[in-house]
C-alpha cells in the first residue's frame, strides 16, 4: 500500500485546497487558515490533472510551504476572510461545554467544529478503493479529529467516518460528531428538491421527492447577515433502523440535475439533517446522538471515538444517475459470498401459507411442490422449535420440536436435500422468550439492561453482544444447526426493539447500545468465516433494520411482511432505490383461490428482484403450478442482469395508491419492465424512458408469454411507451424492451 502524506504551512490571508479523487469521483476539500476545514467539491467525474505544485495565484511572500508531496494542494482564492466565515465545516463535533457557535439544535457550526484546523493529509489505493485521510486539530479543546473518505474505483461516490481523539489533559463529553456535513452545490435553495423515505411495518420505503421550501422555507438570511437555526432532521429510534424512516435522503437541483444520495450504514439509532445557510443547503449525517437518541461518549485523556460510517453518491443526471451511482457502489461495498454468483430462488413457507405452523405432514408436500417449481432453497419459516403452541415468549433455545416433527426434523431438512434444495430455518437469534429457559441459564450480564432491570419487550429479552456468553450461546446455536442438521439458508429476524439501549459498561445509554451493536455486527462476520457458504437473509419484522451495515455482510434482505398481493407493488418498486435489486427479496404468494392474472401480478412482484416464493403450491390446479413455474424459469433468466442492471422509474417514484405502478431495469441493450395495473386505474399509462429517445424498439412480453389484453405504441421523439389493458386489474405484466 502507498501512501503519501501531506503538511502545509499557510499564511493568513491564502485557502489553499486538497485535490483528491479517481476517474469517476473528485473532491475538493479547503484549507482555511482562519476557518474550519470544509468540502468545497463532490462531483461525478475525474480528478482534473493538477501538479502536486502548481503556480499559486498569491504573492511570493505568501506563498505556503508544501513540504512533501501528496494530495494535490494548490491555492485557491486570497480572499480567506469570508471563505472562512461562510465555511460549513467538515467535521462537526459536540461538546457540553461550549456547544454551538450560535444557539440552535443544529448540527452545523459547533463550537468545536468551528475551531478545528488543517493538519495534514494522506492518502492511499488499496484493492480498488482510494483513500483520503484529512487530519485537524482544535487547540482549545485538545480534540484531533480525522476524517477518512473512501471511494471505489470509477465510481462516483464516497464513504466517510470520522475518529475524533482527546490529546488534552482532562476528559472531553461528547454529545454529538458527524460523519460527514458539507454545503450542497446548487445556484440557489429554492431550485432544490428533497429525497426521503418513510416506513413502517407493511409500508415500507415509501419515498418521496418535495420541493426543499416545503420543508425549509425562505427566510431571507442575507438581510439578516446569519446562517440559520431550523433545520429538517430525520431519525430513527433504538435497533430498528429502517422503522420510521430508511436511513438515505438525498438532494437534488431541479435546474442542474445535480443530485446527492446519502446512506447511513449503522444497524442502529442515526440522524440527518438539512438546513438552510447563508450560502446554500448543508448536510449533516451522523450516528446517534445525545439529542435523539441518549447518546454521549467521555473520551479520557489519549481515547478515540470513531463514527459510523455514512456515504454519499453525487450526479449530474438526476436521482436515477445518482442511483445509479449508490448501486454500483453498494456492489463493491458488499462483502464477497458465493451467493452472489448465482442468487438462488428461495422458498419460505410463512406468508399466507404456514403462517407459523408447521408440521411434517404440512411440510412434505409443499417441499416437493417448491421443487417442481423451480426452488434452491426451501426455508422453514418460525414454529420449528415449538412444542406448545404458543411459543412467542418461549424462544431462545433454538431445539427442533418432537410434537411437530415425530420423526425429528432431520426427516423434512433431508426431504429438502434429496430435491437438491438448501434447507433453511427460520431464527431469530437476538432475543430471549421471558418464559425460555435460556432466561434463567444465561447470566443477567448477558442481557441488555437498564437500572440493572433486563430490558423486556413483547415478551422477549434482548441479549447484549459485548457479553461473551451471550455470543458463545449464539455461535453454539448456529454451529449446531449447521454442522449436525445441515441448515445452509437462516433467515435472520428481529422483531422487538429494545428503545434507548443499556448502562451498563457505558458512558449512557446510547453509547451501550453503540457497542453492542458493533459487536454484533462482528459476530456475524464470524458466522460467516466460519460457514462461508451459509446464507444469511436480513429480517427485521419485514424490513424494519433494512441498512448497509447489515447488507453490507448478509446476502439478501426481505422488503415487507405485507401480505396482501395487491399492497406490495410500491414496496417492490420503491426498493432497489433502499437495497440492491439482487438483495431485494420481495415476496410473491400464488394461492389456489387466485386466478391467473391475480397469479401474475403477485408473481411480477417478485421477478425483478431477488425472487421470494411462497403459497400454498401442492393445492395448485396444474395451470396455475404452471404460472409458477413459467415465473420462476423468467425470473432465472434474469438473474445475470440483476447482478448488473441498475434500476430506473418510467412513471416516477411510486406512491402508496397509484393505480399504475412500473419498475425498470436497465441492463445492457436490455430494459426489462415491471408494469402493474391496479383496481381502478384507467385503461393506460405513459411510461417514460428517456434513455431510448429516438430509437426504434422491439417490446416483448416476457411474462406471463402467452397472455393477451395488453398493447403498447412508443414514440421515439417523446421517449414514452404507451401501455394499455384490456385485462381487468389486477393485472401485470413482465416486459423486455430492446432497440432494434
Amino acid at each position: 500500500m502507498a501512501v503519501e502524506e501531506s503538511e502545509i504551512v499557510m499564511p493568513a490571508d491564502v485557502v489553499e485546497t486538497v485535490r483528491w479523487g479517481h476517474t469517476g469521483l473528485t473532491a475538493v476539500v479547503e484549507i482555511h487558515p482562519d476557518g474550519p476545514v470544509s468540502l468545497r467539491e463532490l462531483s461525478a467525474g475525474a480528478l482534473p490533472e493538477v501538479p502536486s505544485e502548481a503556480p499559486l495565484e498569491v504573492q511570493p511572500e505568501v506563498q505556503p510551504e508544501v513540504r512533501s508531496a501528496g494530495p494535490s494542494v494548490v491555492p485557491a482564492v486570497a480572499s480567506a476572510a469570508l471563505a472562512a466565515r461562510l465555511a460549513q465545516p467538515l467535521v462537526e463535533v459536540l461538546v457540553p461545554g461550549e456547544g454551538r457557535a450560535r444557539a440552535s439544535q443544529r448540527l452545523s457550526e459547533t463550537a468545536v467544529g468551528c475551531r478545528l484546523r488543517y493538519a495534514g493529509s494522506a492518502r492511499s489505493n488499496v484493492d480498488g478503493w482510494h483513500e483520503l485521510r484529512i487530519r485537524m486539530r482544535d487547540e482549545t479543546s485538545g480534540l484531533n479529529a480525522e476524517l477518512v473518505m473512501r471511494s471505489p474505483d470509477g465510481v462516483p461516490a464516497v464513504q466517510t467516518r470520522v475518529r475524533v481523539t482527546n490529546t488534552g489533559e482532562h476528559p472531553v463529553p461528547l454529545l454529538a460528531v458527524t460523519s460527514f456535513a458539507a454545503l450542497f452545490p446548487a445556484s440557489r435553495a429554492g431550485g432544490l428538491d428533497l429525497l426521503y423515505a418513510d416506513s413502517e411495518w407493511l409500508g415500507e420505503s415509501r419515498w418521496a421527492r418535495r420541493p426543499f421550501g416545503e420543508h425549509v422555507p425562505d427566510l431571507g438570511l442575507s438581510g439578516h447577515g446569519q446562517h440559520g437555526k431550523g433545520t429538517f432532521a430525520l431519525t430513527s429510534q433504538g435497533t430498528w433502523s429502517s422503522g420510521r424512516h430508511v436511513p438515505m435522503g438525498g438532494l437534488t437541483d431541479r435546474e442542474s440535475g445535480r443530485t446527492w444520495l446519502w446512506q447511513i450504514e449503522h444497524n442502529g439509532p442515526w440522524r440527518w439533517e438539512t438546513g438552510e445557510r447563508l450560502d446554500g443547503a448543508y448536510v449533516a449525517l451522523s450516528g446517534p446522538t445525545d439529542l435523539d437518541h441518549q447518546w454521549s461518549e467521555l473520551l479520557a485523556p489519549g481515547e478515540s471515538f470513531t463514527t459510523v460510517p455514512v456515504a454519499v453518491t453525487v450526479s449530474g443526471d438526476g436521482v436515477e444517475g445518482a442511483v445509479a451511482a449508490l448501486t454500483a457502489y453498494r456492489r463493491a461495498l458488499v462483502r464477497p459470498h458465493p451467493d452472489r454468483a448465482t442468487l438462488p430462488v428461495v422458498f419460505n413457507d410463512y406468508m399466507n401459507t404456514l403462517m407459523g405452523d408447521p408440521t411434517t405432514d404440512k411440510l412434505l408436500p409443499l417441499i416437493d411442490a417448491a421443487a417442481r417449481a423451480g426452488a434452491q432453497v426451501f426455508c422453514v419459516d418460525a414454529g420449528w422449535y415449538d412444542d406448545g403452541g404458543d411459543w412467542w415468549d418461549s424462544v431462545g433455545e433454538w431445539q427442533p420440536s418432537q410434537t411437530r416433527f415425530p420423526d425429528g426434523l432431520e426427516e423434512v431438512l433431508a426431504r429438502i436435500a434429496g430435491h437438491g434444495m438448501t434447507p433453511g430455518l427460520w431464527l431469530e437469534p437476538e432475543v430471549i422468550g421471558v418464559r425460555s429457559p435460556m432466561a434463567d441459564k444465561l447470566p443477567a450480564e448477558a442481557f441488555l439492561r437498564r437500572g440493572g432491570v433486563r430490558v423486556a419487550e413483547h415478551g422477549r429479552y434482548h441479549l447484549d453482544l459485548r457479553h461473551p456468553t451471550a455470543v458463545a450461546h449464539l455461535d453454539q446455536v448456529v454451529d449446531r444447526l449447521v454442522e449436525e442438521l445441515g441448515v445452509g439458508y437462516f433467515k435472520l429476524d428481529y422483531n422487538i426493539n429494545p428503545g434507548a439501549g443499556t448502562d451498563v459498561a457505558a458512558a449512557s445509554a446510547g453509547a451501550g447500545l453503540l457497542a453492542h451493536n458493533r459487536a454484533h455486527l462482528a459476530w456475524l462476520e464470524r458466522v460467516l468465516d466460519r460457514h462461508p457458504h451459509l446464507v444469511l437473509e436480513n429480517c427485521g419484522s419485514g424490513a424494519m433494520r433494512m441498512d448497509y451495515a447489515m447488507l453490507a455482510r448478509l446476502q439478501l434482505q426481505s422488503t415487507s411482511d405485507q401480505q396482501d398481493f395487491l399492497r406490495y407493488p410500491p414496496i417492490a418498486v420503491a426498493a432497489p432505490l433502499s437495497v440492491l435489486p439482487e438483495q431485494a427479496a420481495n415476496w410473491a404468494y400464488p394461492q389456489p383461490g387466485m386466478s391467473g392474472e391475480e397469479i401474475a401480478f403477485t408473481m411480477c412482484t417478485g421477478i425483478l428482484g431477488r425472487l421470494y416464493l411462497s403459497g400454498d403450491l401442492p393445492r395448485m390446479a396444474p395451470q396455475q403450478l404452471a404460472l409458477v413455474e413459467e415465473g420462476v424459469r423468467v425470473h432465472k433468466g434474469l438473474r445475470a442482469d440483476l447482478l448488473r442492471g441498475v434500476p430506473c422509474w418510467p412513471l416516477g417514484l411510486p406512491g402508496w395508491d397509484d393505480p399504475w405502478l412500473a419498475l425498470g431495469l436497465r441492463a445492457g441493450d436490455a430494459t426489462h419492465l415491471a408494469v402493474w395495473r391496479r383496481p381502478g386505474a384507467a385503461p393506460a399509462t405513459v411510461l417514460r424512458l428517456p434513455h431510448l429517445a429516438g430509437r426504434d424498439l422491439i417490446v416483448e412480453t416476457a411474462y406471463p408469454a402467452a397472455a393477451g389484453g395488453w398493447a403498447w405504441a412508443w414514440d421515439a421523439r417523446a421517449a414514452e411507451l404507451t401501455v394499455t389493458a384490456s385485462t381487468p386489474a389486477p393485472t401485470a405484466r413482465i416486459l423486455r424492451v430492446r432497440p432494434l
